[in-house]
Parts: C-alpha cells; structure tokens; sequence
C-alpha cells in the first residue's frame, strides 16, 4: 500500500515495534510514536498455596515480574491472549487456559470450574471486571506511564491518518490528546469498551473483529483502502 493516510501505532514497547512490524509486512506506511512506557515496580511475593490458579490480562505482567514470578510456578497461569501466554511460558509458567475475548470473559469460565481464589499480576492501572464470586487478589508487578508525545505528534494528526487503541487507558489518552483534530482521524479499538472509552468526533471509530493486533490490522486494512478512495 502506498497511498492512503499513515498508520501510527501509540503502544508501549515492545509492543509497538512488534506491531510496527507486522503492520509493515502488510504494506502500511507505518509511524511508531508511543505514548506510554512500562516499568516493572516492586511487590510483595504472597504464598502461591494461598490460590488456585495465576491470571494474567497483559504480557507485562510475566516480563516486568522479576524473580518474585519463580515462585508461582506452580499455579496454573489463565492468561488472555496469545501474546500474555506467549510471554508466560517465556517466563517458564504453565498455561491453562488462553483466553480469546477480554479478561471478564476469562475470569467467567474459571468461575464456572469452581475457582475460588485467584492471584492476579496485574498493573497499577487497571481495569475492573465482576470477580463471579472469586477471591481475587489483584498484586500490581509492573506500571505503564504516559511519555510525552514527540514533537512529530503534532504533525502526523494535523492531517488525517489512522491510529490503534490497545487498551480503555490508551483510547482516552489518544482521544485526549487529538482533541478537534478527531474530526479527520480514524481509530480502530481492540475491544467495544475500548471504542466507549475513546469517545465521539472521530472521523471513523471502529472494532477489530478479534481482540489481538491481527484483528485491529485487519480493520484498519478495510479503513485504509475506504479513506484512500
């Protein structure tokens, strides 16, 4: 693809070099311009007897962990997505279940098996769901911190182009940051809550029919070749 607006892809590393790359392979005029950086922060290690299986809703959680994370190898790990379980083994835990949805869709089939106490790695910003009746106990390993735009921000939505939202936090933060500029942009959002967070005013607000970078790519395949007409 050579004409139609750029892609610009807002994510932390090293997701966004990852989209970047896959992005690219499909032909995108591809702009990597991240708004939020992840840390790993420090948390107290609970007994792993005290639950029944390990969540994680994001691959930072196995990554930014630390040597805290050995000592939950014994728990079965419920992960959501590919990428988290991907990340997970890498870190050497075992995978149970991967979930294809969202994270509420997740911790739903484990409460229908009985569970009734969760550790969930998490991130210090979050996201809530319904526990179903779990003990959940959510332990913040890591933190993403917003990073001031770069000084091509500006430039790149001052004429209308297409941009990913990974996560509610970041569809606000972008939306935030385009302000009347929305008007002649197009955002694609991993998820319908993530769509709800980003608001009105886009010149084209869409869903990836799958939850993951494959889907949010495709949709903003069909985007571009509709904006390039």
């Amino acid at each position: 693809m050579t004409k139609g607006p750029p892609l610009i892809v807002t994510r932390p590393e090293p997701g966004n070099a990852a989209t970047v790359r896959r992005a690219r392979a499909l032909g995108f005029d591809v702009r990597a311009l991240p708004l939020f950086a992840a840390k790993p922060v420090e948390w107290a290690v609970p007994p792993a007897g005290d639950f029944d299986a390990l969540l994680l809703t994001s691959a930072f959680a196995p990554r930014l962990a630390g040597p805290g994370l050995n000592r939950m190898s014994a728990l079965p790990v419920h992960a959501v997505g590919d990428a988290t379980a991907r990340a997970a083994m890498d870190a050497g835990l075992t995978i149970a279940t991967v979930g294809s949805a969202d994270a509420q869709s997740l911790v739903d089939a484990m409460a229908a098996r009985n569970m009734r106490s969760i550790l969930w790695l998490c991130g210090r910003d979050r996201s809530q769901f319904d526990a179903r009746g779990i003990k959940i106990a959510a332990v913040p390993c890591y933190a993403v911190d917003l990073v001031p735009p770069s000084g091509e921000w500006h430039d790149m939505i001052a004429a209308p182009a297409i941009l990913l939202a990974h996560s509610v936090r970041a569809a606000r933060h972008i939306a935030d940051l385009a302000g009347e500029a929305r008007a002649h942009l197009t955002l694609v959002a991993i998820s319908p809550a993530v769509a709800a967070a980003a608001g009105d005013g886009w010149r084209d607000l869409a869903i990836a029919g799958q939850p993951d970078d494959a889907g949010m790519l495709a949709q903003a395949h069909s985007l571009w070749h509709k904006a390039a007409k």
